[in-house]
């Protein structure tokens, strides 16, 4: 996580604010919370989530909590069976181990409470390196960490449905990657906005590359910022006839 700012230029701004206006009436903002997990099973969940369906995901944490009540029991218990737990996600074997040596250094740095509520008192961009600094955890797990959680800070997570949408709009390089992209995109919200905008903000651009702008056969057509998108025109751009 950057501790520099982005420069925004005005022109992209501004584009941000429109695409963010048009989606949020598009998709109906405020749009309301999925989750109210404490932080520590929101960051979990997130782990979990890492290219895998939110049904897929969801069940494997509904398993592993209803087989361990408690963290410290994920931390304590042999590997194989979280990893049996988790076995609905993707690359269960890589994400079980994960998950342990996460607690852990939560628990070492912590000096043994297995918690992330204090992060509460903290500035968004401290909480953000702090979980950053974390084995595997990367830009958009700490986000979702610190939005998703019943923490409601603001901070931007970025999956890849929210990436492809703000890359075909220009908002982004066709070039940056998911990772990069979070301070990019952060920076061109408004700096004093509150946790739900930057969570609509979030969803209705996500919700925009699942309904809409599809990565194989986006439904250009029936997009309400179409006028906006480079990708778009140049799509439904027919042919010169002769």
């Amino acid at each position: 996580m950057p501790t520099k700012t982005p420069a925004v230029s005005d022109d992209v701004r501004a584009l941000a604010m429109l695409v963010h206006d048009r989606l949020c009436a598009e998709y109906g903002c405020p749009i309301p919370y999925f989750h109210d997990f404490d932080p520590l099973s929101e960051m979990v969940s997130s782990l979990l989530s890492h290219r895998t369906r939110n049904a897929d995901s969801g069940r494997a944490f509904k398993q592993l909590r209803a087989r361990f009540p408690t963290w410290e029991q994920v931390r304590d218990a042999p590997t194989a069976e979280v990893e049996a737990c988790v076995a609905p996600c993707t690359w269960p074997e890589q994400k079980a181990p994960r998950i342990q040596q996460v607690l852990r250094a939560i628990a070492v740095r912590r000096e043994g409470e297995l918690s992330l509520d204090f992060l509460a008192d903290w500035p968004v961009i401290e909480a953000r390196e702090w979980l950053e600094d974390l084995p595997g955890v990367g830009p958009k797990t700490s986000a979702a960490t610190l939005l998703f959680s019943r923490l409601r800070m603001p901070a931007l997570p970025v999956d890849s449905h929210h990436h492809r949408v703000a890359a075909r709009l220009g908002l982004i390089p066709a070039n940056v990657a998911v990772g990069p992209a979070h301070a990019l995109l952060e920076a061109q919200l408004p700096p004093d906005w509150s946790a739900q905008q930057v969570y609509d903000n979030h969803e209705a651009l996500m919700l925009h590359g699942q309904k809409v702008c599809l990565h194989a056969k986006p439904k250009c057509e029936k997009c309400v910022v179409l006028d906006l998108c480079p990708f778009g025109q140049a799509r439904l751009v027919k042919p010169a006839e002769g």
